[in-house]
């Protein structure tokens, strides 16, 4: 793709989310909805691959749906109540848009589209999909935090996480492994925007930082199936050895900066009298937990086939991102941090 194009698609992605975060009319928050899904379109299909392609008009489909959804719930709701403002939305127009939003950040039930989009493009896109594409509808979200049905955000949030265990498990797809835990995420997030929308914001902002961080680690040893992260030892043993401390972050085993929300969020829970949510929740992240500890056990503990005799395998000499590890670093070591990333929210 032309350097220059890639710039305007790149910018206009950045106006997109700009223009939604700054709105308070949902016509412009529409605007700037569909300004984001026009301009991650030609970046999914600067490789011409056919898999890109499909993945691409599978996107398109499902964000034009969901648009529409938004468009048609907001125009009821201005026929209703005579407002376009944003925190004016009730009732039927609510449940639908909500359900609308929900469809672009991928939740249970209407996730199916994400596994295959993001198994069909390449990880640098799926990046930007599984993180930056995903403000808009969260800053949405977190704006009518408020007015949105409880049981709603409960039943999609349990769905969420259960879908996002029970699928990750059988795969052997590394990006198709991640949209499932961004699915499941995303369920934690969502269980608790009722009731704290600030502890959702600071769920939020941490899994940005461990995709970003996953992203990058899968980047820099160019794997995309589990047979390939099984050889990146000998190459990277450093970066191997983060990558798997970043997936227990992922999974929210503590001491790592990951296990924070999920604690937080449970105490939440229990806060609000819901023990009983609050256990299904535990026990359901299990499911999770498994094909985390599953890909670092591949990972670290198992030796590939045809291994070679040397301790370092031949390589051309990588040149060692200070992002990667700044961003890795982030990932493990947040946790201490905690009170005052919440404060400053």
């Amino acid at each position: 793709m032309n350097p220059f194009a890639l710039m305007i698609f790149l910018i206009s992605l950045a106006v997109g989310t700009a223009v939604t975060l700054s709105s308070y009319h949902w016509l412009l928050a529409w605007i700037g909805l569909e300004i984001n899904t026009l301009a991650i379109i030609p970046i999914m299909t600067k490789t011409p691959h056919p898999r890109a392609i499909e993945a691409a008009t599978k996107y398109f489909l499902i964000q034009a749906t969901a648009s529409a959804l938004v468009l048609f719930s907001s125009l009821i709701n201005a026929w209703q109540t005579g407002e376009w403002c944003i925190s004016s939305i009730s009732g039927a127009p609510m449940n639908a848009l909500s359900i609308a939003l929900m469809m672009k950040l991928g939740l249970a039930p209407l996730h199916f589209w994400m596994p295959e989009v993001l198994q069909g493009i390449p990880l640098l896109t799926g990046l930007i999909m599984s993180t930056w594409q995903k403000i808009a509808p969260m800053a949405l979200l977190l704006q009518m935090s408020q007015l949105i049905n409880l049981n709603l955000v409960i039943i999609l949030g349990l769905t969420s996480i259960l879908v996002g265990g029970w699928g990750g498990i059988a795969q052997t797809q590394l990006r198709k492994i991640i949209a499932f835990s961004s699915i499941g995420h995303f369920g934690w997030m969502i269980i608790v925007l009722k009731f704290n929308p600030q502890l959702t914001l600071f769920n939020f902002t941490l899994y940005i930082l461990m995709t970003t961080s996953m992203f990058a680690s899968l980047m820099m040893v160019s794997a995309t199936k589990m047979t390939e992260i099984s050889t990146s030892w000998p190459k990277t043993p450093t970066l191997t050895a983060t990558t798997m401390l970043v997936l227990l972050s992922l999974a929210g085993l503590p001491p790592l900066t990951g296990f924070a929300p999920k604690f937080l969020i449970i105490l939440e829970l229990t806060k609000q009298n819901l023990v009983l949510l609050a256990l299904m929740v535990m026990f359901i992240s299990l499911l999770a937990l498994f094909f985390y500890l599953r890909l670092t056990y591949i990972i670290t503990l198992t030796l590939p086939p045809n291994t070679p005799n040397s301790n370092i395998t031949w390589r051309t000499t990588t040149k060692s991102l200070m992002s990667t590890a700044l961003m890795n670093t982030m990932t493990l070591i947040l946790l201490p941090l905690t009170p005052s990333i919440i404060t400053l929210m």
